[in-house]
């Protein structure tokens, strides 16, 4: 999890906060979205026929939760920046056609 995709993570950052409608609900949102990030992690080579199916090695270590946590609060950040983006921009833009 140390090599996390930037990309998938953007996506799915991106993704959330489009579908988020309220600051109330980001801490429910960005909890979806790193079980998502989670779960890709183990099914994209998987997908692409590269590996195997095989839960992470390291579950049941601290060190893979503190991992998780501190992704955690990325997906917390970015996603807070794009609903913020989402609020301020698009419906200004909404509104000029």
């Amino acid at each position: 999890m140390a090599h996390a995709n930037a990309m998938a993570g953007l996506i799915i950052a991106l993704f959330a906060a489009c579908l988020l409608n309220s600051w109330r609900r980001i801490w429910a949102m960005t909890l979806g979205a790193i079980i998502i990030h989670l779960i890709a992690e183990v099914m994209l080579p998987v997908i692409a026929n590269r590996g195997r199916f095989e839960l992470p090695a390291n579950l049941i270590d601290v060190s893979y939760w503190r991992s998780a946590a501190a992704l955690y609060l990325g997906y917390l950040i970015v996603i807070a920046v794009f609903f913020f983006i989402k609020r301020k921009v698009m419906p200004r833009a909404a509104a000029a056609h």
